[in-house]
Order: structure tokens, then sequence, then C-alpha cells
């Protein structure tokens, strides 16, 4: 039996208006971009800021060090576009050098066979390289409006701050002490004497705050430099110099010739919606295969009822096993039709993006770059380490991400969401998806409707609250858990969104969430 309340009830107010709005897991980095749209700033300059900010304020969740990708709506030219950003292998990476262990599991986020001493998932053999930067930088060269020094700014200012270590940042570096202590400069970071989370009292209110003095450093000179900095100047010297010292293959090569690109989404027809899923090696082409099946497997009433959480249930079953058997980079992107963090904006010319980043697992690799005072990811965990297969580690390989930014237009609304939680994330955004065009929900609606997750691993997860009857018929098809929608753990991926509707706005955020917001930028 659990020990929770069961008469509690949490929700978050959604509010309209004509002006933006920037939806994300942290309320400072969605006023960051709140500030930029109130300035006169592009959906585009909010989003750079907030990738920037929230980099500081999450920093254990995203950041220059991760990659990702986003989603956006150019409301002049009707036209969407996805930017992929994601991690790939260095190409010094020797797959000999992660032999199996096959006794074992890996334990994180994948179900791969296990890699001796878990160096795929943790310390600097783990690490990838980055595309976050590499992201922002095109993403500023085709949309943005405001200077890149300027967008960086309120990053620096909270970095100078340093981050207030309140309970839930206590809660998520204690879940991480044991392997942050390995690393010598995480510990000194985020760790008391290099073993325990600083956590306050019961009763007591805590002022600590991180020291994030070389993260400050770091994002002056990206400023001053420009973004190329990070991949071919005193930045990138850095990066190298300090993973190679701690045991990494990620070269000065690897970062000089990395690039993000800008493709076309994933668009397609959805009953009477349609949906602009991400390109590339994301989840969207998971998402399109789930929406398909999804679209004759039955027809939408009033309300979701036990039929179409059925019908969901089982598209996301199969569209996942289809992923983890086929997916992966075989040099042909058509192949391939933790913790991470997500933030959706609308300015109030109506364009719209979605940024999905990551450093992958909650704290990445557990390694600090020590010069540039940032959390490395660990990509390489992307991988499946087991050769022979379309997604199998391999020097200069791309990484086949879980993110899927996505925007869709049904019943006169435009939406852009995305959802932060690994392989949970694509069953959120097809949740989220099938109440707003199926049952025409508005986002308020949709946020705190009860979702089901069903990723891999043969179970379905539901929340606790649904009707008897849909978890009835959930469970005459599959085999069904339930679980109550948190904070720690998350049993279900935490999404954010923002939608329009003629010319006013609004946003939301996982109601779970003690940090989310969605900012208004009069409110500013």
């Amino acid at each position: 039996m659990s020990n929770f309340s069961t008469t509690q009830r949490i929700t978050k107010d959604v509010i309209w208006t004509e002006g933006g709005v920037v939806a994300s897991q942290h309320r400072k980095a969605a006023e960051v971009g709140a500030r930029v749209l109130a300035q006169g700033g592009d959906a585009m300059d909010a989003a750079i800021a907030t990738s920037f900010a929230v980099g500081v304020v999450e920093p254990w969740m995203s950041g220059p060090m991760g990659g990702g990708m986003m989603t956006l709506w150019r409301a002049d030219e009707a036209r969407a576009e996805t930017i992929e950003f994601g991690m790939s292998a260095p190409q010094a990476l020797d797959p000999a050098d992660y032999p199996l262990d096959p006794a074992g599991r890996a334990g994180d986020l994948f179900p791969w066979t296990r890699v001796q001493g878990d160096r795929n998932i943790y310390g600097a053999t783990a690490v990838a390289v980055p595309g976050t930067v590499a992201g922002m930088e095109l993403a500023h060269a085709r949309y943005g409006t405001m200077a890149w020094s300027d967008l960086l700014a309120p990053a620096i200012a909270l970095a100078d701050e340093g981050m207030l270590v309140d309970w839930y940042a206590s809660l998520l570096i204690a879940s991480a002490t044991r392997q942050l202590a390995q690393d010598a400069d995480a510990a000194e970071l985020f760790l008391v004497d290099g073993q325990w989370p600083n956590i306050a009292g019961w009763t007591a209110q805590s002022d600590a705050r991180l020291d994030q003095s070389a993260h400050a450093r770091t994002l002056r000179r990206l400023a001053e430099a420009g973004p190329r900095d990070f991949y071919e100047g005193d930045i990138a010297r850095r990066i190298v110099a300090d993973m190679q010292a701690k045991g990494g293959s990620l070269s000065l090569d690897d970062l000089a010739s990395y690039r993000a690109t800008a493709e076309p989404t994933r668009t397609v027809r959805y009953r009477d919606a349609t949906v602009h899923a991400p390109s590339g090696l994301s989840a969207g082409a998971d998402l399109v295969r789930c929406l398909q099946q999804m679209e004759t497997a039955f027809t939408p009433g009033d309300a979701p009822d036990g039929v179409s959480y059925a019908a969901l249930a089982t598209a996301l079953t199969e569209a996942y096993a289809y992923r983890l058997a086929h997916s992966g980079d075989t040099g042909e992107s058509e192949q391939a039709p933790g913790c991470t963090t997500t933030f959706s904006i609308v300015d109030r010319h109506g364009n719209m993006v979605n940024v999905t980043q990551t450093l992958l697992s909650m704290f990445g690799s557990h390694v600090l770059s020590p010069q540039t005072g940032m959390l490395m990811n660990n990509g390489i965990m992307w991988f499946d380490p087991e050769p022979g297969k379309p997604n199998s580690l391999a020097p200069g390989k791309r990484c086949l991400m879980n993110v899927c930014p996505t925007i869709a237009e049904a019943h006169g609304r435009r939406f852009a969401i995305g959802a932060s939680g690994g392989r949970k994330i694509m069953p959120a955004v097809a949740n989220l998806v099938s109440f707003m065009t199926d049952f025409a929900m508005d986002l308020d609606a949709a946020i705190h409707t009860a979702r089901i997750d069903a990723s891999g691993s043969g179970t379905v997860t539901a929340d606790e609250t649904l009707p008897a009857p849909v978890l009835a018929a959930l469970g005459s098809q599959m085999s069904v858990k339930t679980a109550k929608r948190t904070v720690h753990p998350y049993a279900f991926a935490v999404p954010a969104g923002v939608m329009r509707e003629g010319n006013r706005n609004c946003g939301a955020t996982e109601i779970m969430t003690p940090w989310g917001d969605a900012i208004a930028e009069e409110d500013v």
C-alpha cells in the first residue's frame, strides 16, 4: 500500500494572454524567456535565452554539454521545421572498450545488456559530442533578432548568483550522491565534504547556493567569443583537456566538425488534425506510427474511455517494439524515421517552438568538466552495446534520442508540446496529442487529465486515478500496474506546452513539477 494521501488534489492555473508565453520546467528560466518576449524578441530569441538559463537552474537535466532537438512554427510562412542538435559518438571511440556483462541488464533508462563497469553510463567514457550550443547557434542564425551576447546575459547573471539548493534540489542531488562522489569535481560542486547532499532541517529554510562561478565564466566567454568558441576555441580546448584527463575519447576534431542541421518535420494528418512530429533520430517516427494505428483503432467519443486508452496503450507498445528492434543511425536518415528538460514558447505573432534538450541521464555522466564548471552528458548510453544492430555502438555515429518536440493544429487551435523523462517522453506526447485532437481538449484540460505510459517494458503504467472501467479495459489486453502522479520518482513523463487560439495564447507545465511554470510576457 502507498504511504501517500488519497485526498490531496494538485492543479496549476493556465492563464490566457494576447502576449507571448514561455512554459518551462523551471520558473526562473521561463521568466528569462518571457522577459525576452517583453523586450520585443522573437519566440526563437526567447528559446535561446531559456536554453542557457535552464542549463544553470537545472544543471543536472541539460546544458551546453548536452544535445536535443527543437520543432518550430513560423506563423508568417505557415511552416514547421526541426532543428536537430543531437549528440554523436567520438571518432576515436572503440566499441571494444565497452565489453558486455551478459549476466546483467543496464539499470538506467534502456533495456540494453549491461557493459562491464557501466562505462557507457558513468564517467568520461560515456561522454558523446555535445550539440546544444550548435543548435542554438543555428537557430539564432536562421531566426534570431537579438544579439547573441544579450541572449546569454540572463544565464550569466543566474550563474553568478548560483542556483538555490532548496528541498527539491536537495532531493535530486541526494538521489545521485553515490555516483557524484566518484568524480572529485562533481562532488566538490554538488556535495558537502565530497559525500553528502546539502539538505536543510525539516522546518528550516535553506539559503545554500551552488558555486557556479566557473559555469558563469564559460558562459561569459561564450557570449563574448561566439558559439564557435565552444567547438573550435578556448572552450573547446578546455572541454577536451578535461575529458581526456579523465579517460574519455572526445577530441578537438570531434568538436570542430560538429554542426546542427535544419530539416523538414514529419508532417501527417491525424483525423482532422495536422501533426508536425520531429525529424531525424528522435521519437518522431514512433509518434507517427502510434497515431496511424490509433486512427483506425477507435472512434473518439466525448471523453477518453477504456477503448481509447486501450488503443493508445496497444499503439505505444507496438511502436516501441519496432523502435527498439529497427531504429538507429545506419547512415540512412530515413531508417530511423532520462532525464531531460523541455520548454515551449509562443510569441505574440504566433511563432512557436518546443525545445527538448538533455544530458540524457539525470546528472549525465556524473562527471564535471572542471575548467568549464559544467556537467557532461552520457550520450553513449543511447547506443545498444550489443553489435550487429541498427543502434549498435560505433565511432562517429549519431545518437538515437527519445526527444519528441511536436507541433500540431486541431479544432482551431495550434499547440507546441514536448516532455522530459527518457523513454516515457513519446507516450506523454501521444497522450496529449490524443486528448487535444481526439477529444478537443484545450491545454488546461489536457495537462490535468490522467495519462498512461507504455514505453517498452512490457507493462502499461496507468495513473491510479483512472476510472475502474478504464483500468479493466487496459488489464483485459495487457499487463497493467497503477502509479501515483507525484514529484519523485515520476511514473510518467514531464510535459510542457503552449497553445494559441485566435490571437490569444496560454501555456502549461506538468502539474507535479514544483519548479515548473508558464509565464506570460506581461508578468515579468
